[in-house]
């Protein structure tokens, strides 16, 4: 699940929680990193678990790749690449959990649906768009190169159940034998592999494991654990399981700097049925083909959890607690998982209330802890078994008024997206290149045409044949083509740039909101169907809030369970919601081919077996209207097309099952496998000590085997042997392995474990860091003018020193000093703000503060102060040394004294900045001579550049 713009607000508030990681790279291709060795990131991590499709994904599609796959060998190629650079990073002692999503609840489906049937349709608008282009190159006598066939033009394959999950299983089975025959890094580990055919999502695959081993006898609660994911809500499930000891590894895709393009060996291994059979053996680097490839890396960077924990310890203060209150900090750790559901999950439609990128976080807590005691106390008990009848384990009355009191800021909040908006649409010219609206995601264009490579991947004589014409003429032409199809796509998906204004018929916030509200988006007219619809949403909701608070904690509670409607209720409107009683029946997740006929648009019918293809193409299918290839997509109030809601119907289980149920007994051997649910598989050396356990389990032995922890590292679970057709498999892996001393059994964890909400005994809890002085202030987004805190400055501001001194990590973001206001006559204030007459009504000298660099000032420039002014610097020669720390000047006098030297920081304020450029990107800031100049140049206030 990904919460958009969760992590750029985590950082930002609390930035010391990122320390950057420190990779080795090998010297030479032929040369591997001995992992073996210490970590040079400081920690001996003893697990490393893998959120698969974390990696399969750009892999699969990477965004500006020189050399992008064409077959799904050049993707699992990548894959295992990648998973090899993650290795080197973490270096496990003692397990590696590799993850890959299988059948998902119904409650995911419907999100699952609505991005592949667009996905579908985003690349139909990229086929005309370049077909267009083409034609248009062809009459200027540009020639290009053509587009080629490619097995991985479709990313909505990465789904359980396709030919390319059931191969990527496979050849991942070789990959692991392979690292753990010939890698000493991997020999003394075991591995863990829970494929597509595993039902659950990755990453909720990986908590139930964790929940799991903390309930064994004899876990170690100083087990320190890595998860590698990009997906925010990686941080809330981590904080979920009240491990101290645990990493998020993930790219810092926030980074400002370029990503490091390396030249890097991609493994080219030739496959039959998925596997070579070359007698050196899979991955033997004797027998490795090597392909040349061009790698973009961005950095990585190490978020610890511990660190995380004491920054919301010292900001969630509660100050004014009910009588005979323990303030409990798993509790409000518990809180703020809870309370991070309601800007975003995967499960429930977006609450138009809270906007990520409009402060609801920052909203969310500052409620929280002003009205911790009126509302009653903590929201959620989850030490509470999740089959609790009376759902102990959460406090609705105390939901609901909380709920209702961040509902009563509103109308400030809707009066200031209004305000927002018209400001925009009065003048439009100047907000075409804003991102302020694209804080919550990156517009996402599929143009999978390979048509970003380079000439080594081009084979241009192969493929094109024009006289008098160059290949490096050809590939010119081709890349000028790719960057013309990118901007007209982004254009084309841009309201404003596409030349529309976009519509906004609820204007929420404006009388009568609400009935609008359920008028356009529920289709309820009268006031009782209005009051009706109310409290179905606001029961459905609800239900939601539960499923979602237990998913997270405990397990799947309802596979069939889903919110049956494309929009969620106002915060305002959650009246009644402790009312609602709530009874879960878990049932049974999809198998995976109901599940692709369940998210899949028609023009992916063909990753599924042929006898299904009818049931979503054709016009006589009795569920053909479960597959519309024309769909409506709600923009009303939007901006970019990726906002808007897609109005799918929702699939019947019932009607689909009864279609399908009778098709199955068509399907071949190998198809069949790929539609059954399985178990996850362990994987040990035969040197290691559980290995002789392993080897105990008699052909005849059925029954799982609770494995001997004393021989496990500590591991628990239940192993078994494989079932026949699952050996099978495994037979022609193994017999591909040279001297293979791998062993595998069946991997099982009982359920009816309940998790345990707390900090175990004998936990060694890490030296505390964060001080008072590290929490930021926080100004609501409604109580200040224009989109962004006038105060502080959002940007990477250099490198801090990790806690153990020996690596470097991302230096903490601060609140910019605003007591220094120079404020000029006959000025205002925010959009209305002219510029006026100067006058310093303030001492100069206290905190002028620099966001980085070193400024250079000349004759006319002018450095901007904390407020919506700035101060003229008369000097020709003036240097400002920003450093570190804060050095304050001693005198104002200093700015217009030629030699004058600063050493401090100055302000960059961000409601000013010079017409036509980019503030975040400026070190110094120069406007044209006010004396000489016309009244409309110089500067202009930051709302409406």
């Amino acid at each position: 699940m990904g919460v958009p713009s969760f992590y750029r607000w985590l950082i930002n508030k609390y930035p010391n929680v990122v320390v950057k990681a420190i990779e080795e790279r090998q010297e030479q291709d032929s040369e591997r990193i001995d992992t073996t060795l210490p970590n040079p990131n400081g920690i001996e991590f003893d697990n490393l678990y893998l959120d698969m499709n974390g990696i399969i994904h750009p892999c699969f599609h990477p965004d500006d790749h020189p050399s992008p796959p064409e077959t799904f060998e050049e993707v699992f190629n990548n894959i295992f690449e990648y998973i090899d650079h993650l290795f080197s990073i973490v270096r496990p002692r003692k397990l590696l959990y590799m993850a890959i999503d299988g059948v998902a609840p119904r409650a995911k489906m419907n999100q699952q649906r609505c991005r592949r049937f667009r996905t579908a349709k985003d690349n139909e608008i990229a086929a005309a768009e370049e077909e267009k282009l083409r034609r248009q190159f062809e009459r200027e006598g540009k020639p290009v190169l053509p587009k080629r066939e490619s097995e991985v033009s479709d990313s909505n394959i990465i789904t359980p159940g396709t030919e390319f999950m059931y191969k990527l299983s496979k050849a991942l089975e070789s990959y692991i034998s392979s690292r753990m025959n010939n890698d000493p890094g991997w020999r003394n580990i075991k591995v863990i592999l829970s494929d597509s055919n595993v039902p659950g999502e990755g990453e909720h695959k990986i908590m139930s494991f964790i929940r799991y081993q903390r309930n064994v006898s004899g876990y170690d609660p100083n087990t320190r654990h890595c998860l590698h994911g990009l997906d925010a809500d990686l941080i809330m499930l981590a904080l979920a399981t009240h491990e101290v000891h645990f990493s998020i590894l993930r790219e810092d895709v926030l980074q400002a700097q370029q990503p490091v393009v390396e030249s890097a060996s991609v493994t080219s291994i030739k496959f039959e049925s998925g596997l070579e059979k070359s007698g050196g053996g899979l991955f033997n680097s004797s027998n490795m083909v090597k392909k040349s490839a061009s790698l973009a890396k961005k950095p990585y960077g190490f978020l610890h959890v511990w660190i995380l924990r004491e920054y919301l310890e010292l900001d969630i203060k509660i100050t004014d607690p009910p009588e005979n209150f323990k303030i409990d900090l798993e509790r409000i750790v518990d809180d703020f998982v809870f309370m991070c559901f309601f800007v975003g999950n995967d499960f429930l439609p977006h609450m138009p209330t809270l906007e990520l990128h409009e402060g609801a976080m920052d909203l969310l807590i500052y409620v929280y802890m002003k009205e911790f005691k009126n509302f009653g106390g903590y929201l959620v008990d989850m030490s509470r078994p999740a089959e609790d009848k009376r759902a102990g384990y959460i406090k609705l009355s105390r939901v609901e008024k909380f709920t209702l009191l961040v509902g009563s800021y509103e109308d400030k909040i809707f009066k200031k997206r209004l305000e927002l908006r018209d400001h925009k649409l009065k003048r439009p010219c100047y907000y075409v290149d804003d991102q302020e609206d694209n804080e919550c995601g990156n517009l996402e264009i599929h143009p999978r045409d390979n048509d970003n490579e380079e000439a080594s991947s081009f084979r241009v004589s192969a493929t094109v044949t024009v006289q008098n014409v160059s290949s490096s003429e050809i590939i010119k032409n081709t890349k000028e083509l790719k960057e013309k199809l990118k901007s007209n796509l982004r254009k084309k998906f841009d309201l404003f740039k596409n030349g529309g204004l976009g519509t906004d018929k609820v204007r929420l916030g404006d009388f009568g909101w609400k009935d609008r509200y359920c008028k356009e988006k529920f289709s309820a007219e009268s006031s009782g169907e209005i009051e009706k619809l109310r409290k179905e949403i606001v029961k459905n909701y609800t239900e939601g809030l539960l499923w979602v608070l237990l998913y997270y904690f405990s397990g799947v509670p309802s596979w069939t369970w889903f919110y049956p409607y494309h929009y969620g209720p106002s915060a305002s409107d959650l009246k009644g919601l402790a009312q609602v009683r709530v009874k879960f029946k878990k049932g049974y997740p999809f198998k995976p081919f109901d599940q692709l006929l369940s998210v899949l648009p028609p023009q992916s019918a063909h990753a599924l077996p042929k006898v299904f293809h009818a049931l979503m193409t054709n016009e006589e299918s009795k569920i053909i209207d479960f597959y519309p290839t024309d769909f409506d997509i709600d923009m009303d109030g939007k901006r970019f097309m990726w906002q808007g809601i897609c109005k799918l119907p929702f699939i019947e289980e019932g009607r689909l099952l009864d279609e399908t149920k009778d098709l199955e007994k068509d399907l071949s051997e190998d198809e069949a496998m790929r539609n059954r649910n399985s178990a996850d598989r362990l994987y040990v050396s035969s040197t290691c000590k559980l290995a002789s356990q392993v080897l105990s389990l008699t052909p005849k032995q059925n029954e799982s085997v609770k494995i001997d922890t004393s021989l496990s590292d500590g591991i628990g679970g239940s192993i078994r042997r494989l079932n026949q057709d699952t050996e099978r498999v495994q037979e022609e892996v193994h017999c591909n392995i040279e001297e293979n001393c791998v062993l595998c059994v069946s991997f099982e964890m009982p359920d009816g474990n309940a998790h345990v909400p707390r900090l175990l005994d004998g936990v060694n809890i890490p030296e505390k860091t964060i001080t008072e002085d590290d929490i930021l202030e926080t100004e609501l987004w409604h109580e200040y003018q224009g989109n962004k805190p006038p105060s502080r400055l959002q940007q990477h501001q250099g490198c801090r020193k990790a806690d153990n001194g020996t690596q470097e990590g991302y230096c903490r973001r601060f609140m910019l000093d605003s007591s220094t206001e120079v404020i000029h006559n006959q000025a205002g204030r925010g959009w209305g703000a002219g510029r006026g007459k100067q006058h310093d009504n303030s001492n100069i000298s206290k905190h002028i503060e620099s966001a980085i660099g070193r400024i250079q000032l000349k004759d006319g420039e002018r450095i901007m102060s904390p407020s919506s002014s700035f101060v003229e610097q008369n000097s020709t020669r003036s240097s400002w040394n920003a450093r570190k720390g804060y050095s304050p000047v001693s005198s104002s006098s200093n700015l217009n004294n030629r030699s004058s030297n600063y050493n401090g920081t100055c302000t960059l304020n961000q409601i000013w900045k010079p017409v036509g450029t980019d503030i975040s990107k400026k070190e110094g800031f120069k406007d044209k001579d006010l004396k000489n100049s016309g009244s409309n140049e110089g500067f202009r206030p930051y709302g409406r550049t």
